[in-house]
């Protein structure tokens, strides 16, 4: 049978549907005859409640599942009776994939500090804050591309190491394969024709001059990617690194620019909001409606 994701599972299928669903363990509470188990594959914000009836020959094993564990759960859907959740699994089977030590997993069921995360960065995508960042961007990196794509615009993939400075006014952080403890110098000034590139190169602060050098060839073009400042300013005002979308048109005036940037923000904010309100309304902690069509 064919692997189902909780978000397909929560927006298309039926009751009486069997489906075959894979995920990590957030929650498991057991009783006498029956466990159930909260799981999610990162699919959607929302959990999947599995029940394991005593008659169940892996019933034994879900009664020991912790948070973190990997399961295998075919089973079928059935309307749930709780508040909250539209399905549950009634399981046939259920197979732990991997398990999960309780002494030393460090996620739990309460919400943990953002520093605390700092130090687990490997797991901590599967935490409902790092999850909902990811697939916000997510739906805004497909709204960008669909949005340049459908009038036309080639996309172009500009360097991210560069010996240009685009902006000018800013500073860069420099690229080397010198030795910092043993740098060669030549009269005081350092031998940069012993670098890689032979020259001194930088992460890219914009992928502007490149566009604007293919708009001259391809009318409407567009850049989507990271982005690199130095300035040593430690505010929530300022990023060391970013995602920026540079369009480049020829042949258009002020008026169709400013045109073009509005159509791209509503399109953006719609489709986002559309696509993924729930996780959008979790990452701002408040409840937002769309205003106007995509």
């Amino acid at each position: 049978m064919q692997r189902s994701k909780i978000k397909e599972i929560l927006t298309q299928k039926k009751p009486d549907d069997e489906v075959l669903v894979q995920g990590w363990v957030k929650t498991r509470r057991s009783s006498k005859s029956v466990t159930f188990v909260q799981i999610t594959d990162g699919s959607t914000l929302q959990d999947l409640q599995i029940v394991v009836d005593e008659t169940n020959p892996g019933h034994d094993a879900a009664a020991t599942l912790t948070t973190g564990c990997s399961v295998s759960v075919q089973g079928v859907l059935v309307e749930s009776p709780g508040q909250g959740q539209k399905f549950e699994i009634q399981a046939n089977t259920l197979t732990v994939l991997g398990e999960s030590d309780p002494d030393s997993y460090p996620l739990q069921k309460k919400r943990h500090s953002p520093e605390f995360l700092r130090e687990i960065a490997h797991l901590r995508p599967r935490t409902n804050t790092f999850g909902a960042m990811a697939r916000v961007r997510n739906s805004l990196a497909y709204a960008i591309h669909t949005f340049f794509q459908e009038r036309g615009f080639q996309f172009i993939q500009t360097p991210i190491i560069t010996a240009s400075d685009a902006e000018g006014a800013g500073s860069m952080f420099q690229v080397t394969t010198l030795n910092l403890n043993d740098v060669p110098k030549d009269n005081g000034a350092v031998k940069h024709e012993d670098d890689f590139f032979g020259r001194p190169t930088f992460l890219t602060v914009s992928g502007q001059l490149e566009a604007e050098i293919f708009a001259m060839a391809l009318s409407d073009v567009y850049t989507f990617g990271p982005t690199f400042r130095a300035e040593n300013s430690n505010t929530s005002r300022h990023l060391a690194e970013f995602w920026m979308v540079e369009p480049e048109v020829a042949f258009c005036q002020l008026d169709g620019l400013s045109e073009l940037a509005e159509d791209f923000l509503k399109r953006l904010c719609s489709h986002v909001l559309r696509t993924a309100l729930k996780t959008w309304n979790f990452s701002t902690n408040g409840t937002i409606t769309v205003p106007y069509p995509p």
